[in-house]
């Protein structure tokens, strides 16, 4: 008993001297600017973003349908979750270095020896009560064994501690990663989802103008017969018809494109969704303001930041646990069991044999292992310093191109509105004057041209500023913390 105390005080004086070797880690300072350096976008507020769910304000149903199947089917968001129960997994490895490993044996062996074949029998067998120690004479027995053994690594210089903590980062880099992902689909369902309504648009804007170019044609043939007008009038109407023509064959093809993409997006067939999107609706138009919030913000609402952040931490922790390899192991084994040579005479109670018993390793030579694993953890640090850097600064550049972009395109749709409402006049002008044969055919054929090409500019640009408004939103990280889309995993 003394002894088994002596042991217990050595190892109560090793955990209390316990330390962890290597640095800790501390957020890196970046430079954040106060303010962003473009001015502020039309349609947007300086005010903190309050609400992840930014498809929310285009306020259509079937948006807001897709979002929803997108977040519960999507095979990347669902490869990105699987990538979370895999490091939760390996923290959980990691953690079981914190505590003894308990190992038991039982075994049944036939014995037959004696001195030549260097086993002997000291003691008498209990199979027979009369029999006495034998060293030369050969003899057979059964022997049957039941053990536990222990073993337990004293974590005195930390290399445990950080390996945990180097699992628990990682396991955190994870779940930052499925929010990206998370981001990232959500922006893209959007996106897809406005070309395919701007592309519904200008189909039916094409398919109008054929049918006002066909009646510009038959018109056309009927003064031509009559001597009012002249067949090169006929082959400029037959020409502007077949131009517009030749447009429809690439709308419909945008179409299935972008139907099968939506498909894949939410983890079905491409094709799937064609009967649900084939009937045209609205481009999706913004809501109320957007609260961009300052860029200080960036860092906690980006995710791939704190995806950044938490690599960073860990390669932090695995420099530490790298140094904590040139330092001794302390451990503790111990070894408590019963045999016989009887199967009966295995009974409960105080085993016949036991060892108990610290052991230290020290390295003596490796050949440099060590220190080439130090040097490699620490190279891979800094290069996870870098990485957090630059992902800061992507992220500041993201938001204010997409603010650029918004602002510019909302002032393009207007300019371009304008110029909608002017051509219509132009046609409406060119047609009566035309009739009353103050112009030429070519000035109506001209002002229907511009009348069409401008309409489907309009169309484009429309597209392009709710495309830009989503590319914002996913620029400032919205998305991934919507309530009742995505919850944060437990650690």
């Amino acid at each position: 008993m003394k002894r088994i105390s002596s042991i217990a005080v050595v190892v109560l004086s090793l955990l209390l001297a316990g330390c962890s070797v290597g640095p800790n880690y501390k957020r890196p300072q970046v430079q954040v600017p106060k303010e962003w350096t473009v001015q502020p976008a039309r349609g947007t507020s300086m005010k903190a973003l309050e609400t992840d769910e930014w498809w929310s304000s285009f306020q259509d149903p079937k948006l807001n349908s897709l979002i929803e199947r997108a977040v519960d089917r999507n095979l990347d968001l669902k490869l990105a979750l699987e990538r979370v129960q895999e490091a939760r997994a390996a923290r959980g490895t990691a953690r079981s270095g914190y505590f003894p490993s308990i190992d038991a044996n039982v075994s049944a062996t036939r014995l037959r020896g004696g001195i030549n074949q260097g086993i002997i029998r000291a003691v008498p067998s209990s199979a027979d009560p009369n029999a006495r120690a034998n060293l030369i004479s050969p003899f057979e027995t059964n022997v049957f064994q039941g053990n536990l053994s222990a073993a337990w690594e004293l974590d005195v210089f930390g290399g445990i501690r950080r390996g945990v903590h180097a699992a628990t980062a990682d396991m955190v880099a994870a779940e930052e990663n499925r929010r990206d992902v998370l981001v990232i689909l959500l922006g893209d369902v959007g996106r897809v989802y406005a070309q395919l309504r701007g592309l519904q648009r200008r189909l039916e804007i094409a398919n109008k103008n054929i049918e006002t170019q066909q009646e510009t044609l038959y018109l056309t043939t009927v003064r031509a017969k009559a001597g009012l007008a002249t067949e090169l009038d006929v082959s400029r109407a037959a020409a502007q018809l077949e131009s517009t023509r030749a447009v429809v064959p690439i709308l419909l093809s945008g179409i299935d494109v972008s139907v099968h993409r939506l498909s894949v997006l939410l983890g079905q067939e491409p094709g799937t969704l064609r009967s649900e999107l084939e009937m045209a609706a609205p481009i999706p138009s913004r809501g109320p303001d957007i609260e961009v919030g300052l860029p200080s913000d960036l860092l906690q609402r980006r995710p791939d930041i704190r995806r950044a952040e938490a690599q960073l931490t860990a390669a932090t922790a695995r420099v530490g646990e790298a140094k904590a390899d040139l330092f001794p192991r302390f451990v503790l084994t111990g070894t408590a069991g019963r045999q016989a040579t009887q199967l009966r005479d295995l009974t409960l109670g105080l085993g016949n044999f036991f060892a108990v018993g610290p052991g230290i390793s020290l390295p003596l030579f490796n050949g440099g292992r060590i220190r080439s694993n130090i040097a490699l953890q620490t190279s891979r640090q800094r290069g996870a310093l870098i990485s957090y850097q630059s992902a800061v600064l992507n992220a500041l550049e993201e938001v204010q191109n997409a603010l650029v972009r918004y602002s510019r395109e909302q002032e393009r749709r207007d300019r371009l509105h304008q110029a909608v409402q002017q051509s219509q006049l132009a046609v409406d002008l060119s047609a009566e004057q035309y009739r009353a044969g103050l112009v030429d055919f070519l000035s109506v054929l001209d002002a229907q041209r511009g009348l069409y090409a401008n309409e489907d500019q309009l169309v484009q640009s429309q597209t392009s500023v709710t495309a830009n408004l989503i590319a914002l939103y996913r620029a400032l990280g919205g998305g991934w913390g919507a309530s009742g889309v995505v919850n944060r995993p437990t650690s």
